[in-house]
C-alpha cells in the first residue's frame, strides 16, 4: 500500500465544512480509515477589535477548498468525488488528483510538528540567533505548534518584549 498524501478538493463556496463533516462520517460508516485519514479546512483566527470590543473570527484561508489526507484507490477517489457540494479534486484532469509536495503541506501549515523545548513560562533564557544574540530574559509566552515564543528583556532601562523563534533561545 502506498503512503497518503494530501490533496485538494474544490467545493462549492459555503460547502466547505459539510464536505468535511460528510467525508468523515462516510469514512466512519464504510470503515475507509485506512485509506482517509484526514479532512482539514485551512482557517485562520483573526482578532477583530469593533466598537471598542475585541472579537475572535476564524475564518476560511482558501474559501471553496478542503484538503484531504488519503490514499488514492478507486473506491475512494469515487467516495470522495461524490459527496454532494464537491465539484472535483484539483488537478491537471478530472481523474488524476494530484497530491500536495512536502513544501506546500509545510507552507500551508496543514501538518505541525511539536518542538519539546526545555524551558517554560517564567524561566531565566539566553538569545543565541538573531540581532539580539547575547541578550538574557524570561519567557513570558510560549507556543510550541506556532515555533514561537515571546521573551521580556531588559533593554535601556525598560523592559521589551521581544518574539523570537524557538530554536532562537536557550537556558540560561
Amino acid at each position: 500500500m502506498s503512503e497518503p498524501k494530501w490533496y485538494v478538493i474544490h467545493t462549492y463556496s459555503g460547502y466547505e465544512n459539510k464536505v468535511a463533516d460528510s467525508i468523515e462520517k462516510i469514512v466512519e460508516n464504510r470503515g475507509l480509515q485506512d485509506f482517509i485519514y484526514e479532512v482539514k479546512i485551512p482557517t485562520e483566527t483573526i482578532t477583530e477589535v469593533k466598537d471598542g470590543k475585541e472579537r475572535q473570527i476564524e475564518r476560511k484561508i482558501f474559501p471553496g477548498y478542503v484538503l484531504v489526507k488519503m490514499i488514492v484507490t478507486d473506491d475512494s477517489w469515487f467516495v470522495v468525488r461524490n459527496i454532494r457540494g464537491v465539484t472535483g479534486f484539483v488537478s491537471a484532469n478530472s481523474t488524476d488528483p494530484v497530491p500536495l509536495s512536502d513544501e506546500e503541506v509545510a507552507k500551508l501549515g496543514v501538518e505541525t510538528s511539536s518542538v519539546v523545548v526545555s524551558y517554560k513560562v517564567g524561566d531565566n533564557v539566553n538569545i543565541i540567533d538573531g540581532p539580539l544574540s547575547g541578550f538574557g530574559g524570561v519567557v513570558e509566552e510560549l507556543d510550541t505548534d506556532k515555533n514561537y515564543v515571546k521573551v521580556i528583556l531588559s533593554m535601556f532601562g525598560r523592559e521589551t518584549p521581544v518574539e523570537l523563534e524557538l530554536s532562537q533561545i536557550e537556558l540560561a
